[in-house]
């Protein structure tokens, strides 16, 4: 897609751009992506889930390999210390 801006605004963008250390491109992604933000998850809770890990989506990215270990030592620390 390619859109036409006023100077003022494209050199604004560019500005900010350079801030976040992030490509023209990706900053624009970025902003459209917060701005657009509500209708994208009202869409998406429209839609049937197509994968089984569609279904979690909703619950947030999953627990790491090294945090499932952590609460898993938590959880068993002092099992069998009553015997």
């Amino acid at each position: 897609m390619n859109l036409d801006l006023p100077e003022k605004l494209e050199a604004a963008l560019k500005a900010q751009a350079n801030a976040r250390g992030v490509s023209l491109a990706g900053y624009v992604c970025e902003v459209l992506e917060r701005d657009l933000a509500p209708s994208l998850q009202a869409q998406s809770r429209v839609t049937p889930f197509t994968t089984g890990r569609g279904m979690f989506a909703k619950y947030g990215q999953a627990p790491s390999a090294e945090e499932i270990d952590a609460n898993r030592a938590d959880m068993f620390r002092s099992l069998g210390e009553d015997f």
